[in-house]
């Protein structure tokens, strides 16, 4: 990753299925920001977190979409001390099995 610059992650989700999100960033940036687009590009989740927060370099949110379809993630993070090869890593957990005895289960996991 580069500061400053989003990471934009591209996945087909299913409607109805509960997910759960998860970003890194590096623990040395100042700000972490994360945005969510549906297929139409209406953003639907906005979370945004600086360093001396609790968790401040954890981005972490569940999302049940309503339509079957592709949507985009675009992580940032801003670092004034390096500007290129920023760490981070991004993970997709989503909820299986019969209800009431659902179990998560990594389902994708990116590092930059």
């Amino acid at each position: 990753m580069e500061s400053e610059y989003e990471m934009p992650v591209i996945m087909p989700l299913t409607e109805g299925t509960n997910y759960q999100f998860v970003f890194i960033g590096d623990y040395s940036s100042r700000l972490y920001e994360v945005r969510m687009f549906d297929w139409n590009e209406r953003q639907v989740i906005f979370q945004q977190k600086r360093w001396g927060d609790v968790d401040g370099n954890i981005i972490s949110y569940s999302y049940v979409p309503k339509f079957s379809e592709f949507h985009m993630m675009k992580p940032v993070q801003v670092n004034k001390k390096k500007k290129k090869n920023i760490c981070g890593y991004v993970m997709l957990f989503k909820k299986t099995g019969e209800p009431g005895q659902e179990t998560s289960r990594v389902n994708t996991s990116i590092t930059f």
